[in-house]
């Protein structure tokens, strides 16, 4: 189901907590928001439709891929950029990782430890930032 995006940032500070086979239809949820703003969003996480649960989904070419707990295991080589979010108004400056390697769940609850570079590698450290309340 499409949700409401928050803009609230007292909300999106807060820290998500860990999510479990009982939020699945969150999942879904953050899914059909991230394809209805997908002209304008490329990742969202879960408290940016009003639930504090470590959910992110990032859009990865054609694919958008939810990701269950993620935690983000190892950074290399900073940069600083410039990101918006649909969340808020505006760019601000933040430093991001070019490589990094993320551990998290896919929807059957099957860990992954997977490798990402680049623009995705940016988008997946946004979205695990808003799991931690971390706005940029």
């Amino acid at each position: 189901m499409i949700k409401s995006v928050i803009h609230d940032q007292q909300i999106l500070s807060q820290t998500s907590i860990p999510a479990t086979k009982q939020d699945l239809s969150v999942v879904m949820d953050l899914m059909d928001t991230l394809k209805t703003n997908s002209e304008r969003c490329v990742g969202m996480a879960a408290n940016m439709i009003g639930v504090h649960k470590r959910i992110i989904v990032v859009t990865m070419g054609m694919m958008n891929v939810p990701m269950i707990n993620p935690v983000i295991l190892k950074k290399g080589n900073p940069y600083t950029t410039e990101e918006g979010c649909l969340s808020l108004t505006g760019e601000r400056s933040t430093t991001r990782y070019d490589e990094i390697e993320v551990q998290y769940l896919d929807l059957e609850f099957k860990k992954h430890t997977q490798k990402f570079k680049e623009f995705i590698a940016q988008i997946i450290q946004h979205e695990v930032d808003r799991c931690d309340g971390i706005i940029i």
